[in-house]
């Protein structure tokens, strides 16, 4: 399927509801197997003191969220972690350190890229989420046999800057740029809910598509609301909204898996159901993303039990 432009994005985005569920499900069914749901488990191995300001984010020093900071954590605890997140049926571990970037020669990068190789002796899929990277760490972290790199372009080129100012979109491509190159597969979407425009979250979803290649997995966020970030009062995004941003992405990046991430706590389970008819196959899994609530595991199971889907299990790359 050729890249959708704009224009094509607009029009299936804005077409009749029903119409654009029907054409999503049409691209699930042609590209993936099954009935399948990926579980992904994600932890913050370093939270909070982060010297950026996004906008949305209890982690930042900038913010009054009442984050406590904590030390980047010992790799026999996040092991710990991560092998009961895959007695409980998680296949892709992730983890995330509230940093502004690193750099290869940081002793606590070399910790992290310790964690992934032995979260990956587990046989579980990893994912890190660090922020800026440099070409080296980028490689560091692909000799390490890392699944996939985190890092979201979380709304338009046009709306960026209104929600974060101490970096830049292309900041963001950059560091992209980067984890492509070296071979890793690429884990990147946005967050709905920011005051952003439907055009702004197609011209998102334009920058997802223009992507060489795609992104590997595309969570699709609902802002939580966090007192104390300059977001806190932003209202719900609207059910509906988010099932067509999901079928929309579906359409246009039907290779990838689209992840219903973090506000997932707040959709009631016929909600959930509508956005996997739409095309989602991916979920953050476990009572806690890395400052906000999230289901449990056993409501979970019982949703997709009564779906009739399925964890799918993990590839290992």
């Amino acid at each position: 399927m050729s890249r959708l432009s704009l224009d094509e994005l607009r029009r299936l985005h804005h077409q009749p509801f029903f119409h654009l569920l029907r054409q999503a499900r049409e691209a699930y069914e042609r590209h993936w197997e099954g009935e399948g749901v990926q579980l992904c488990s994600l932890l913050s191995i370093k939270t909070g003191g982060c010297s950026e300001d996004c906008g949305y984010c209890a982690q930042s020093a900038r913010h009054a969220a009442g984050v406590t900071p904590t030390p980047l954590m010992d790799e026999e605890e996040i092991l710990a972690v991560a092998r009961r997140a895959k007695e409980l049926g998680a296949q892709r571990f992730c983890m995330g350190a509230a940093w502004k970037g690193v750099r290869e020669d940081d002793p606590r990068f070399e910790r992290v890229v310790s964690a992934v190789r032995e979260v990956g002796k587990l046989g579980m899929e990893t994912c890190v989420t660090l922020g800026h990277l440099t070409d080296g760490a980028a490689r560091a972290l692909k000799e390490a046999g890392l699944t996939a790199y985190n890092h979201n372009v979380d709304t338009s080129p046009e709306h960026y800057g209104k929600i974060v100012t101490t970096h830049t979109f292309q900041d963001r491509l950059d560091t992209i740029l980067r984890v492509q190159e070296a071979g890793i597969s690429l884990c990147c979407g946005g967050i709905l809910g920011m005051g952003e425009s439907a055009e702004d979250r197609l011209r998102m979803l334009e920058v997802l598509v223009g992507m060489t290649p795609p992104p590997e997995s595309v969570p699709i966020n609902c802002l939580t609301p966090i007192p104390g970030t300059p977001l806190e009062g932003r209202p719900p995004v609207d059910v509906l909204d988010l099932v067509r941003m999901i079928a929309t992405a579906r359409i246009a990046l039907p290779k990838s898996r689209v992840r219903l991430s973090a506000g997932r706590a707040a959709l009631s389970r016929e909600a959930q159901a509508l956005c996997f008819f739409a095309g989602a196959n991916s979920i953050f899994y476990g009572e806690k993303l890395l400052t906000t609530k999230n289901p449990g595991v056993n409501e979970d199971l019982e949703l997709l039990a009564a779906l009739d889907l399925a964890p799918q299990a993990a590839e290992r790359r």
